[in-house]
């Protein structure tokens, strides 16, 4: 039935900063840019190599989103990378905060945590 996730849908608090983060820290590559004077919302469409796709929509006056770790609802969003540590080493280069890596206890791959800049846990997980 289901063969894989088609995109996932992100809210920002500002707009230009976040298409710059996902777009020039990234690399992921825009599909489409509309802005939706109705709503006074812009919805970006970005494309992720394997052919899923990022949502990241703006609106005014969004609520903000309780963030702890371990609270109920989704938990992280994670992206498959070749190398934990040259992807590391590239958002560091940026000045993003990168978590210490760790080894996942029942795969034996290499994953990290750092975060958008609205604070939405993002994760690195090494795909060999």
């Amino acid at each position: 039935m289901l063969k894989s996730i088609h995109h996932a849908a992100i809210i920002c608090s500002d707009y230009e900063k976040s298409k710059h983060f996902y777009t020039k820290t990234l690399g992921l590559e825009i599909i489409a840019e509309n802005y939706r004077a109705a709503r006074g919302s812009f919805k970006l469409d970005l494309k992720l190599p394997n052919g899923g796709q990022i949502e990241l929509f703006s609106f005014p006056n969004s609520p903000a989103r309780p963030s702890f770790p371990e609270a109920l609802g989704l938990r992280h969003l994670a992206f498959c990378v070749d190398s934990v540590e040259s992807t590391s080493a590239h958002l560091i280069s940026k000045n993003i905060s990168v978590e210490p890596i760790r080894i996942d206890e029942y795969t034996n791959r290499k994953y990290t945590f750092f975060s958008d800049p609205d604070g939405l846990p993002l994760e690195l997980y090494e795909d060999l």
